[in-house]
C-alpha cells in the first residue's frame, strides 16, 4: 500500500485539537488514491475470456448456488484476504449470497494474486480462478471482481448505454475499442433495472484514454464525476443480484426502521409512569426534525414525507420512572452470535437521564417473558445534535431489542429521542467519531486534525483515531500511544487491520454507500519506513499532554486524505451539516496462514449507572387486550370478573320474575 500514498505529504504546525507537539510526531497526511482497475491492470480489462459469450448471464446453468465455495490461496496478501472476508459480509448484509470454504466442491472460486485484478463472467466449471493483485485490496475492487463472477458485465456495455453515455471512439486507445461493444441484448438480461451511473461495475470517463480526453460521457452532466465510483455497490447493483438470484431476504440484515409515515415496524411500547415513548415530528427541546429528513450536504433534504421518530419525555415524572420500547422478536440465524445494533439518538434531557439498551432471549417460542441483559447505556450531557451509535450485541436464540429510557434525579428541559434503527448479523465498528459543522470546521486555511480519545484494543494497544481537513480534502488517520498493557505486548505490532469509513448516513444501512480505506500492520510487505508508525511508541514517539492533562507517549499518524470535499457532499456522506467517521482496529492474525477468522469475542461494555429496576417483563407480555374476551362459563355471557352494579340486579331479578 505504501506506493498508493501518491500527491502530496503535509506537515501540519496548526492543530484543531492543542497538544504539546514536537516535530517527530506532528502528523503526516497523504492522499489516497484509488487506483484504477484499468492502471492496475496496465491498460488491461479486468474481464477473463471463457468459452462462454462474455454478457451478464441470463443462463440459469452460469449461475451459481449459494453457498459459494471459495479458497484463498497463500498467494495473497493478508491485507487482501482480510478485505476479501469484508467483501463478502457486504454480500450477506445486502443479498442471500453467501461464501463457505471449499471442501470438496467441484466448482469453486480460487482467489489468487496475480498481475492484476479480474474475473471470469459467471460460473465456468471446476476451478475457477479470480485474481486480487497488489492494489486491488480495496472493498470495492474486491466486489466489483466477485460481481463479474456472478454474472454482472460492466454497466457501460449494457446494450441500452448509448440512451445514457456517449462514447468518444477517437480516444480510445488504438486496439481497445473493443472494450466498449455492448452486449448482445438476447443474451443479456439487466433484470429490469434503470440504467446506473453509480454502479461499482461502471468505468469512470477516462477508461482506456489515449490521452486526448475522456471515452466516456455521461449524457447527465451531473454524473460526469460520478461514473467510475470506487466506494461500494451502489443500491442499483444490489437490487439486479437479488433478482437475478431470486433473494428474497439478506442472509445478515434483521431490521430497519425510520418510523416514516407513521410506520413502527412491528416496535411496541409501554410504560408503569408518567414517562412514555411517543411517535412525533418534533419534540420539546429538541430534536426539531428526525433524523432520515436531515438535509444533506448538497441542501437536499433526506426525504419527502412528514419525518417522525420515538420521543420519551423526561420532563415530567418521578425518578426512576421509565418507559419501554421493543422490537419485533427475532431469530439468530448466523453461526456466529454478534449483532450489530445502529441508531440515531438525540439527548435533550437531564444528564442524570439514562437510555439502557437491553437485550432479551427466549428459550423457546413460548416463552412470553424471556431474560433480558444489559448491552449499552448512554447517559451524560446533552448533544444538540442527533448522534450515530453503536451497540454490539449477542444471542443464541431468538430475541428482541429493547430501548429503557429512565428519568433521573435532575430538572429536564427535553428527554431521549430514536430514529434509523437498523439491526444486522455483522460485527459493529469498534467505535465512531462525530463532527459536526463540518464544512465549517475544515473550511480554512491550515490543515485541521480532530484527535479522538485514547483508547484500548482487546488484546491491549492503545491508539488514537484522527480526521483531518485540508486543502477541500478530508481523511481519516491512526496513532499509536503508550498504554499501560505496552510492556506485555510484541512490537512492531503485527498482522492487525486497520478499517477506516466515512460513513454514509443514508437511513438504511442496505444502501450504505460509504468511502472506506484498509491497511495492515504486515511486516513481510512494508517497508522498514512504513514499520515505524506502529512500533512501540515510547521508542518512536514523543510525550505529549493533551487538552484533559493526559499524559502519554504519541507515535507517528498514518493518515490519509480519503474523500474531496465535493464528493462528500455527493451523497449522504453529511446530514445536518454533521460527517461521521467509523473505524476498526482488528487482529487478523489467523489469516496469515489460513483463509478463516474466528468469531470475534464479545466484550461487555463499561455501564456507567448500573439500572436497579425491576423487570416487569416485555411490552407484549404487559399489554392486554383491548376487549376483554366473552366467556360460556357465565349463562349471562359477560365475564365473570365484571362487577353488576345494583340497578342492573335489580332489572335482572324482575325480568326472571317475569317469565
Amino acid at each position: 500500500w505504501t506506493t498508493r500514498m501518491k500527491g502530496f505529504i503535509f506537515l501540519v504546525m496548526n492543530l484543531a485539537v492543542s497538544s504539546t507537539f514536537s516535530l517527530k510526531n506532528t502528523p503526516t497526511f497523504q492522499k489516497w488514491t484509488t487506483d484504477d482497475i484499468l492502471e492496475i491492470n496496465h491498460g488491461k480489462d479486468d474481464i477473463m475470456v471463457s468459452k462462454f459469450l462474455r454478457s451478464s448471464v441470463s443462463d440459469v446453468n452460469r449461475l451459481w448456488t449459494s453457498p459459494i465455495a471459495y479458497v484463498l490461496d497463500e498467494s495473497l496478501e493478508i491485507n487482501a484476504k482480510a478485505v476479501i472476508l469484508n467483501a463478502f459480509e457486504q454480500f450477506r448484509l445486502k443479498s442471500c449470497i453467501d461464501f463457505k470454504l471449499r471442501d470438496s466442491e467441484e466448482d469453486y472460486i480460487i482467489v489468487k494474486k496475480l498481475g492484476g485484478c479480474f474475473s471470469y463472467v459467471g460460473k465456468v466449471s471446476g476451478e475457477q480462478v479470480l485474481s486480487i493483485g497488489r492494489f486491488c485490496d480495496e472493498i470495492s475492487t474486491v466486489e466489483h471482481e466477485f460481481l463479474h463472477a456472478l454474472g454482472f458485465d460492466h454497466e457501460h456495455n449494457r446494450f441500452d448505454r448509448d440512451n445514457f453515455v456517449t462514447i468518444d471512439f477517437d480516444n480510445i486507445l488504438t486496439g481497445l475499442d473493443y472494450n466498449f461493444d455492448k452486449v448482445n441484448g438476447e443474451d443479456y438480461t439487466d433484470m429490469g433495472v434503470p440504467y446506473d451511473y453509480w454502479s461499482v461495475m461502471h468505468y469512470g470517463k477516462f477508461a482506456f484514454s489515449n490521452g486526448n480526453g475522456t471515452t466516456i460521457n455521461s449524457k447527465d452532466p451531473n454524473f460526469e464525476d460520478v461514473i467510475g465510483q470506487r466506494r461500494d455497490m451502489s443500491p442499483s447493483d444490489t437490487l439486479e443480484l437479488n433478482r437475478r438470484y431470486k433473494c428474497n431476504l439478506s442472509l445478515a440484515f434483521k431490521m430497519y426502521c425510520g418510523f416514516s409515515k407513521r410506520n413502527m415496524c412491528q416496535m411496541k411500547h409501554c410504560s408503569n409512569s408518567d414517562v412514555e415513548w411517543e411517535l412525533v415530528t418534533r419534540a420539546e427541546g429538541g430534536p426539531y426534525s428526525d433524523h432520515t429528513n436531515l438535509p444533506t450536504g448538497l441542501g437536499h433534504r433526506g426525504g419527502r414525507d412528514d419525518g417522525y421518530f420515538m420521543h420519551a419525555s423526561t420532563v415530567s415524572g418521578r425518578m426512576g420512572d421509565s418507559a419501554l420500547l421493543e422490537t419485533q422478536r427475532m431469530t439468530t440465524t448466523r453461526k456466529c452470535n454478534v449483532k450489530c445494533l445502529q441508531f440515531y439518538y438525540y439527548h435533550s434531557g437531564h444528564e442524570s437521564d439514562d437510555l439502557n439498551i437491553w437485550i432479551r432471549e427466549f428459550q423457546s417460542k413460548r416463552d412470553s417473558e424471556g431474560s433480558r441483559r444489559l448491552m449499552g447505556q448512554i447517559t451524560g450531557l446533552q448533544t444538540f445534535h442527533w448522534r450515530l451509535h453503536y451497540v454490539t450485541l449477542t444471542a443464541t436464540k431468538d430475541f428482541q431489542v429493547e430501548f429503557e429510557i429512565v428519568k433521573g434525579a435532575g430538572i429536564s428541559s427535553g428527554g431521549f429521542s430514536i430514529d434509523d434503527i437498523n439491526l444486522s448479523e455483522t460485527e459493529c465498528p469498534h467505535g465512531v467519531m462525530q463532527l459536526n459543522d463540518v464544512v465549517k470546521t475544515f473550511n480554512t486555511t491550515t490543515a485541521q486534525f480532530i484527535f479522538g480519545p485514547k483508547q484500548y484494543t482487546q488484546v491491549g494497544y492503545a491508539y488514537r483515531i484522527v480526521v483531518a481537513g485540508y486543502d477541500e480534502f478530508v481523511g481519516m488517520g491512526i496513532q499509536l500511544v503508550s498504554g499501560k498493557y505496552d510492556d506485555q505486548l510484541e512490537w512492531p505490532c503485527p498482522y492487525r487491520q486497520v478499517v477506516l469509513q466515512i460513513v454514509d448516513q443514508t437511513p438504511d444501512l442496505q444502501l450504505h454507500m460509504s468511502k472506506e480505506l484498509t491497511f495492515t500492520t504486515d511486516p513481510n510487505v512494508n517497508t522498514s519506513a512504513a514499520i515505524v508508525w506502529y512500533d512501540d511508541p515510547r521508542k518512536t514517539g514523543d510525550i505529549i499532554t493533551t487538552e484533559k492533562n493526559e499524559t502519554f507517549y504519541a507515535g507517528p499518524v498514518n493518515g490519509f486524505f480519503m474523500l474531496s470535499f465535493e464528493n462528500l457532499i455527493s451523497r449522504d456522506f453529511i446530514k445536518g451539516g454533521n460527517a461521521m467517521f467509523a473505524y476498526r482496529f482488528q487482529d487478523i492474525t489467523p489469516l496469515v496462514n489460513g483463509s478463516k477468522l474466528p468469531c470475534n469475542p464479545w466484550t461487555p461494555m463499561k455501564i456507567t449507572y448500573p439500572p436497579r429496576g425491576v423487570d416487569y417483563g416485555s411490552c407484549s407480555s404487559r399489554i392486554l387486550p383491548t376487549k376483554q374476551p366473552t366467556t360460556d362459563d357465565s349463562i349471562f355471557s359477560f365475564s365473570p370478573t365484571v362487577v353488576a352494579s345494583p340497578v342492573l340486579t335489580i332489572l335482572l331479578a324482575l325480568m326472571l320474575m317475569m317469565r
